[in-house]
């Protein structure tokens, strides 16, 4: 007895209506019912027209990739001649999760239905003569040129290239009277799913389901291994589908960052500093570049501190970003007999960079190219996060918010406190990284070192030599 039989089976007048249809249609609605006799209520479609993006965040094996393939699936197939859109964070993950995945498309969609399927190019032709195509999110300019009635965006939390390719993939989805798109996601903190669920009951639709929802329909084995993530802050993530503030896991605190008040004038300073990370110009879609400026003073009480006076970022390559580098360096600081231009432009050695420094030697301005060795990011802020924790780092008050920075820095404190978790770009974790390390290295600034007893030689931050002339041929290659 098939589903159809069985869910028909007590109604005599749908029961004769369903024997009318012929076989391909009856194929379609024992599918569609099927489907509506095994699905969890969070994997069902939302009810009404109002919405155009159903953001779906679920824990793993909750089921999102099984409720998105069947729901883009019966999209194709109520709608003749229409065209689909599916995505993914690889190309391996367009394949290997949402087309050929045991919940994946060619695993739901009944085959009679199946005009043709080309896996090389992750296409699938119904017999109704609507299209599905799969493209990967890595190269977010493989969105141009296409036209689509809808999309499936799976796991789309960790695409790499996120907010280039969302903006690409909304270009291309304007076909239709309506079009609708699935979002399907462990969730992460990222700056798009945010701006997602503030628009929930606007076009967004929002539904949340936690691993264990679906959790009888899972190996005994994983069930067993989920329970040691329970009470951890990636079990509140990964099974829970709760969003993570990204500064819980950062490696500076918010709370170490020192606020000038406003009104007060800044203090007179004694070395100011712009520090770069440009963009990565090899790459399919570049970072912003970003720039931090910095200046050294002393207060009235305490030791040397530094003041963060600026910052920016934008998506700059050689040779539009020479210019906009001068342009910076020509702004004085303060006012009065306390007026200061830049010391020194600092320039991490690589990409853009290279270019750049080379060219702004030649214009004869105080560049320094900073070469941070072997070490990572993660390794680069560690190293200077004592100075911030230190209260050594000053960042200037909001004028509407007492207690909070202000609006230009907020970007940037969030970028460095969220990060490595919750970080799509971190031009700013390594525009503070090089700049704190420039001026602590330099003497500029300084806390107190450890007892001698303490020292370490394979300790990096004490094996540092702290004095500005030393005779170090790479201070920064740790």
């Amino acid at each position: 007895m098939s589903v159809a039989d069985v869910i028909l089976e007590d109604d005599a007048y749908l029961a004769e209506e369903f024997a009318k249809l012929n076989p391909i249609q009856q194929t379609a609605v024992t599918w569609q019912l099927k489907w509506m006799k095994q699905a969890h209520k969070h994997q069902i479609e939302p009810v009404g027209d109002w919405w155009n993006i159903w953001l779906m965040l679920a824990g793993r094996g909750a089921g999102k990739t099984r409720a998105a393939a069947e729901t883009l699936a019966l999209w194709a197939w109520e709608q003749p001649n229409t065209r689909w859109l599916v995505s993914a964070p690889t190309s391996g993950d367009v394949r290997g999760t949402c087309f050929e995945g045991d919940s994946g498309l060619i695993a739901v969609i009944p085959p009679s239905l199946i005009a043709d399927y080309n896996k090389s190019l992750h296409e699938i032709k119904l017999i109704n003569g609507s299209f599905i195509k799969g493209i990967s999110a890595s190269e977010p300019e493989r969105f141009r040129g296409g036209q689509w009635h809808g999309a499936w965006l799976d796991e789309l939390a960790a695409w790499d290239y996120l907010q280039e390719a969302w903006d690409m993939i909304m270009f291309a989805v304007r076909l239709g009277a309506k079009t609708k798109i699935i979002a399907s996601t462990t969730p992460k903190p990222k700056p798009l799913i945010m701006e997602l669920l503030d628009r929930e009951g606007d076009d967004v639709a929002v539904t949340k389901a936690s691993t264990y929802i679906n959790v009888a329909n899972l190996a005994p084995s994983f069930q067993k291994q989920i329970l040691q993530y329970e009470g951890t802050k990636l079990g509140r993530q990964e099974i829970h589908a709760e969003i993570i503030d990204p500064e819980e896991g950062g490696i500076v605190k918010r709370e170490w960052f020192r606020l000038w008040p406003n009104g007060k004038a800044f203090p007179k300073f004694e070395y100011i500093i712009q520090s770069y990370d440009c963009a990565t110009s090899d790459k399919t879609h570049n970072d912003p570049t970003g720039c931090i400026t910095m200046g050294a003073f002393k207060p009235l009480d305490g030791g040397m501190c530094v003041m963060i006076i600026d910052c920016w970022q934008e998506h700059l390559q050689y040779p539009d970003l020479r210019p906009k580098v001068i342009d910076e360096f020509e702004v004085v600081y303060g006012e009065g007999k306390e007026k200061k231009r830049v010391d020194l432009l600092l320039v991490e050695d690589k990409s853009a960079g290279i270019s750049l420094i080379q060219d702004l030697r030649q214009a004869h301005l105080p560049v320094h190219a900073y070469n941070p060795g072997r070490a990572d990011k993660v390794q680069r802020l560690s190293i200077v996060a004592n100075i911030i924790r230190a209260g050594r780092v000053w960042v200037p008050e909001s004028s509407n918010k007492k207690g909070y920075v202000k609006d230009w820095a907020e970007g940037m404190v969030s970028q460095i406190c969220s990060f490595p978790e919750g970080t799509v770009h971190d031009e700013f974790v390594d525009c503070i990284s090089q700049g704190l390390r420039y001026m602590r290295d330099g003497g500029w600034i300084s806390i107190d070192a450890p007892p001698r007893d303490d020292y370490d030689e394979n300790d990096v931050i004490d094996a540092m030599d702290f004095n500005r002339h030393s005779t170090h041929v790479n201070p920064y290659a740790v």
